[in-house]
């Protein structure tokens, strides 16, 4: 392995590759800080761009754009409750209300600094072991895929603060949100009331940017005038103390985003949601999650991160797109004449081993630019809320509108955006109906592929050893804390109270 690295350090390290890396990570943090526009959405905008350039030094520039945008949409994030990213949504949750306690510098920076861990965590493992979890991967087929989407599912429904039910109640509307358009199985369309625009589903981005960012202004107002945040410069550093309580978030949130990361179309923004899931399940300050637990920022940062550079082990050795993004590039490899597959690391060494050491440069790089800036970052919260509410909803109805150039993105936008604050009003949580939302469609794809492979007869996924495993994991996580209360009332002798 030393050889190779060797190799691809001296392809990396060229001046004009470490050019186009540098120009890669700043255009993808800029991608990332606009709603609407994402990596994947970057990336192919600026392939016609690279058409004049080696294959290795347009492959670089894309792959900065591509971690570049996740750290981008992280600041919105945190900052304005407006995910740049969909793997950033859940970065929300915690990072927001982080920066309303004037803490938003360390939560800027304990996401830089755990998605710079996390790259180079997974860059190792994806230099050292990537065509043999190839082979792993390969053997989840359609009941694996289905396992793996329920116990996401369960994670976010059992985790969510407050009532369960409601949860359940949420995760169920996303999935149905995620019905409307063709149906997978008989081609036909559904729920879409003659929309032409339905016909594709209901579009992600717009519910996102909706959900979070109009309907959280909406919140505000009702709320009344809030007063620009205060802090003081040294409160909008890390700490020592926060990094010492992020580490083994960080540690976690890596292996579960590099585990998802190498299953196919699994994307980030499941890991991203399950990391957060776990993490809370074994945080000792569950109770803090969703109120500004710099955990809450560390896990998901570094589980979609992880993921990122995991998806290109099944689009490098299979030629199969690990998510949306590789998806685009996997198309920019075939622009390049590049075939992908089990023979590419032997037939293009140079490329591939210089690809891959670029992710270290560029991780560098990314941490160099973002970490001392955090705190300037930060300052924007000074700026009176009557001036950032309309800046908030500028951006993201343009970048609604930007997404598509069809006025029925911003209209989806509004529509969601009452729905948000609707759901701000009565308490409903938003995470399980945007996780509902994000996996529904694979969870469809998965289910009617499984049902087709088991001749109708789910119960046959018990002969399925991985599947049955997971789903195993997913009805312990669901049943766990009844069966642990039950267990102790019996235990305790009769007449004591148990709290």
């Amino acid at each position: 392995m030393l050889d190779n690295l060797l190799l691809g350090a001296s392809t990396a390290l060229t001046p004009v590759n470490l050019l186009w890396c540098f120009v890669g990570v700043l255009l993808g943090t800029v991608i990332g800080l606009l709603p609407g526009l994402g990596s994947s959405t970057g990336v192919a905008v600026l392939i016609p761009l690279t058409l004049t350039v080696e294959p290795v030094t347009a492959l670089i520039m894309l792959a900065g754009i591509y971690y570049g945008s996740q750290y981008g949409g992280t600041i919105t994030s945190v900052l304005l409750s407006t995910p740049g990213e969909a793997a950033s949504v859940v970065t929300t949750l915690d990072g927001y209300q982080m920066a309303r306690q004037g803490r938003a510098g360390a939560a800027l920076a304990i996401a830089a600094i755990g998605s710079f861990v996390a790259a180079i965590a997974s860059l190792v493992l994806l230099a050292a072991v990537a065509p043999p979890l190839a082979s792993v991967a390969l053997q989840f087929g359609p009941p694996e895929n289905l396992a793996v989407m329920v116990l996401a599912l369960v994670t976010m429904v059992v985790l969510t603060t407050g009532s369960t039910l409601r949860a359940a109640a949420m995760a169920c509307a996303g999935v149905l949100l995620a019905c409307v358009g063709i149906d997978f199985g008989t081609g036909q369309a559904r729920y879409t009331f003659g929309s032409v625009e339905l016909l594709s589903g209901v579009p992600y981005v717009e519910v996102v940017i909706g959900l979070f960012a109009v309907g959280e202004v909406l919140h505000q107002i009702r709320l009344g005038a809030a007063t620009p945040i205060r802090a003081r410069f040294r409160d909008l550093v890390i700490r020592r103390r926060d990094i010492r309580d992020s580490a083994g978030a960080i540690a976690r949130g890596s292996a579960v985003g590099f585990g998802l990361g190498i299953l196919p179309g699994a994307g980030s923004t499941l890991a991203s949601f399950l990391a957060y899931g776990v993490e809370r399940r074994v945080s000792r300050n569950a109770a803090q999650f969703g109120h500004g637990a710099i955990q809450g920022v560390a896990a998901p940062e570094s589980a979609n991160n992880a993921a990122a550079n995991a998806n290109f082990i099944p689009t490098l050795t299979l030629g199969i797109p690990g998510g949306a993004t590789t998806a685009v590039l996997l198309g920019a490899l075939t622009i390049y004449g590049i075939q992908p597959g089990p023979l590419l690391f032997d037939e293009q060494p140079e490329l591939v081993w210089g690809l891959l050491v670029s992710f270290f440069i560029g991780n560098v790089v990314l941490l160099v630019l973002n970490l001392p800036l955090a705190p300037v970052f930060a300052q924007l919260l000074r700026i009176p809320y009557g001036y950032l509410y309309p800046l908030i909803l500028f951006t993201s109805f343009v970048g609604a509108y930007a997404i598509d150039n069809d006025l029925f993105s911003v209209w989806l936008v509004l529509v969601f955006g009452v729905l948000g604050y609707g759901m701000k009003r009565f308490d409903l949580p938003m995470a399980p109906l945007v996780v509902g939302i994000v996996i529904g469609g694979l969870f469809e794809k998965a289910l009617v592929q499984s049902s087709a492979l088991l001749d109708g007869n789910l119960w046959l996924l018990a002969t399925h050893p991985i599947a049955a495993s997971i789903l195993a994991a997913a009805l312990l996580l669901l049943a766990g804390p009844a069966l642990t209360r039950r267990l102790r009332r019996r235990t305790t002798p009769e007449g004591t109270h148990v709290r």
